[in-house]
């Protein structure tokens, strides 16, 4: 038998099959707010300049791949739950994953919880917003006691001896995240528990029941008896909770801990496993009379708690934005380098329409939350507190739904390897539909829009007044703005036809902001593709003329 070949020495290495060539890199180590264009001229635009500095700073931590990678971790190691310790003393505590608590410790230090009440000036809620927004791009679920958190100081305020009491430790920039009495903490997190399973969204069919321990009325305590079916997030140190007293629906602030030391009964069953936002602990739980105190007037409890719950819509928008621009930024980087027939992704006209009109969608959607921030820095004005009572509502619907079809969009743009777990986009796609979701969902937030024009008619004026100063600027908006009109002045089947309507809301003040404050590139394309009549459109279908290149450039991100 002939002995068998074998290769010359100078031809072995074409066996090596695996050259890794013509791909992408992390977008690690990079700054995502001096990068975003968007994001810089809107904060000095909407009045906080003065924290440039210090924005840059926390963009140059939240792009670092040393803390991009903790928010890969906090979600792969969920959160854990024990009802008793090992003696069977009755615990309720949740254990999280020491990335989580870096987390939480980053953003409690960096005053997202509190910055807008603990130094009320202008600017400070745009700039709480953008600090918001950067550490969300990072990682969502920590977002949401830290919302809590944030939003509880304007609810607990209806009642000052309340509010006098407790607002120091919440706003304290200290995380403590130890599950003991208040009293042995120099720094709080506040949660909230108002779904029931027979009411959902409608709290007014709540069925917990407050019993008044003496004194009845604001600041007075009672025992809590019920079902809460979404409490988040458990592991917080005291609750916003909606419950029946004798005078009709109330709210109520709920310690885990009695003021004598002992374990307050609000116990948790489960935690909920959910599809996205898994970092964060929500739960099932039962009141057995738990020690709460009334916060606000006996039978305003909705009216009580609105004012968090405005706060909480907003952070909505933040989040949502965030997560358009996390998707749009991973796409933009990743075809910044990968090549395909010849030439490089984002040089190529299809994949230019297609990350273009992302990039369209996350400036319009930066362009409106950082707009309402300035809104809320300003509610002594009359006009900004009627943006606020409307265009919250009209945000948070509309940023909040448009999220999940952008994160698959922006998915698609990277292929096969962004359906892969160890990318980012399962994350953030499955992360998308949350925020349209909580807080209100889309009919709830449209049905808000009506109950405000309703209850407050001179909000439809504010709005057309702010969506008036870019009037004669772009002929679709003008035409888009005298057709929304005409809608008003038809009142038949409004509920029914309150989708549209808010759609058309929408995109009206984000035209009219892009139109006034983007790049022509930008402003054009937005308002030529979205107020063009089409309707319904994929991503990718921007019409001709539109200068893809100089959109994409100023949007992409380099690491």
């Amino acid at each position: 038998m002939n002995a068998p070949e074998t290769l010359p020495r100078d031809t072995l290495y074409l066996a090596q099959t695996h050259e890794v060539s013509n791909v992408s890199r992390e977008l690690v180590d990079y700054n995502p707010f001096t990068q975003d264009a968007a994001l810089v001229e809107g904060v000095a635009r909407e009045g906080a300049g003065w924290a440039q500095e210090s924005l840059t700073a926390f963009g140059q931590l939240t792009g670092s791949a040393e803390y991009i990678e903790l928010g890969a971790l906090a979600n792969r190691h969920p959160p854990e739950f024990d009802t008793h310790d090992r003696f069977g003393n009755r615990v309720d505590l949740v254990r999280f994953h020491p990335s989580y608590h870096r987390l939480m410790q980053t953003a409690i230090e960096h005053g997202l919880h509190a910055s807008p009440w603990t130094d009320p000036k202008p600017g400070a809620h745009v700039a709480r917003a953008a600090r918001t927004y950067l550490q969300t791009q990072v990682e969502a679920g920590h977002g949401c006691p830290i919302t809590m958190t944030f939003a509880a100081i304007p609810a607990l305020r209806h009642t000052p001896a309340l509010g006098a009491l407790w607002e120091p430790k919440i706003t304290a920039r200290v995380y403590d995240p130890r599950n003991v009495p208040d009293a042995q903490k120099a720094g709080l997190t506040i949660g909230m528990a108002m779904t029931e399973k027979q009411g959902g969204s409608d709290v007014r069919a709540n069925s917990t029941r407050a019993y008044p321990v003496g004194l009845e009325g604001p600041g007075q305590a009672y025992e809590l008896v019920g079902h809460k079916y979404f409490v988040s997030a458990p592991m917080c140190d005291a609750f916003l909770v909606l419950a029946q007293a004798p005078g009709g629906l109330s709210c109520f602030l709920l310690p885990r801990w009695r003021p004598d030391g002992t374990k307050n009964p609000l116990q948790v069953l489960r935690l909920k496993r959910k599809m996205g936002n898994v970092s964060n602990a929500s739960s099932e739980t039962e009141l057995r009379g738990a020690l709460a105190w009334m916060v606000g007037e006996e039978g305003r409890g909705v009216r009580t708690i609105i004012d968090m719950v405005a706060m909480t819509r907003f952070d909505c928008m933040i989040g949502s934005t965030a997560g358009q621009r996390a998707a749009v930024a991973q796409a933009l980087h990743h075809c910044s380098i990968r090549s395909a027939f010849g030439r490089v992704l984002n040089e190529q006209p299809l994949m230019q329409n297609v990350l273009a009109d992302l990039v369209l969608e996350h400036e319009g959607s930066l362009a409106l939350t950082l707009r309402m921030a300035r809104a809320m820095d300003h509610r002594d004005d009359p006009h900004e507190d009627l943006l606020v009572r409307l265009v919250t509502a009209v945000g948070k619907y509309w940023i909040c739904k448009r999220t999940p079809n952008h994160a698959y969009e922006a998915m698609e743009c990277i292929g096969g390897s962004g359906v892969m777990e160890d990318s980012p986009f399962p994350r953030l796609f499955r992360e998308s539909p949350v925020n349209a979701i909580w807080e209100g969902s889309g009919n709830v937030q449209c049905l808000d829009v009506l109950r405000a024009m309703q209850k407050t008619p001179a909000v439809v004026d504010a709005f057309f007044r702010e969506v008036g100063q870019a009037r004669g600027a772009n002929a679709a908006l003008d035409g888009w703005v005298a057709a929304l009109k005409k809608e008003f002045r038809d009142l038949s089947d409004l509920e029914y036809r309150a989708r549209g309507v808010v759609d058309h809301m929408a995109l009206a003040i984000q035209a009219a902001l892009l139109v006034q404050h983007a790049p022509a590139a930008v402003a054009d394309a937005f308002c030529a593709s979205r107020l063009g009549g089409e309707g319904h459109r994929n991503y990718g279908s921007l019409p001709r003329g539109v200068d893809c290149a100089a959109i994409i450039a100023r949007a992409t991100p380099r690491a």
